[in-house]
């Protein structure tokens, strides 16, 4: 699941840091991993301070329901950019909010698409959760809900 997360990020990364002038090439795979663990870590945070119930519907309602979900994404994702790669604040922000919120609206699509099992919603938050649960029940009934 965590490699076809960066592989959705790589697939959607052109403008915000392919074709980023302030990201040097040798710096690009690595600046895609950040923004692919800033997604991770976010949304296992959410888990963790049991918020769980507001990921399923953030993935239901096709993002539109938790915007402050990808408002954390971005800004620890633009915080590393401006930490661990120099970016003036701004444009670590303005690269940021390119990249994340595209991500997650294909990942949000490719939660409901049936030919992407790793992307299945309770798939994904099983392999987040450190496989220590089978979350498929808890999944369905929040998605009742």
């Amino acid at each position: 699941m965590f490699e076809k997360l960066f592989l959705l990020v790589k697939n959607n990364a052109g403008t915000a840091v392919i074709n980023n002038p302030a990201i040097p090439a040798k710096h690009h795979e690595s600046v895609m991993i950040e923004a692919s663990s800033s997604i991770i870590e976010v949304l296992k945070g959410q888990m963790e301070d049991g918020k769980l119930k507001d990921v399923v519907k953030y993935f239901q309602s096709s993002g539109i329901y938790n915007r402050s979900l990808v408002s954390s994404m971005v800004s620890r994702f633009a915080n590393r950019l401006n930490t661990f790669y120099h970016m003036e604040p701004a444009q670590a922000m303005h690269t940021a909010k390119t990249l994340i919120p595209q991500v997650m609206t294909e990942l949000v699509k490719a939660s409901k698409s049936e030919q992407i099992k790793e992307f299945g919603l309770t798939n994904m938050l099983t392999k987040l959760n450190g496989n220590r649960a089978d979350l498929s029940l808890l999944v369905r009934d929040l998605m009742v809900a």
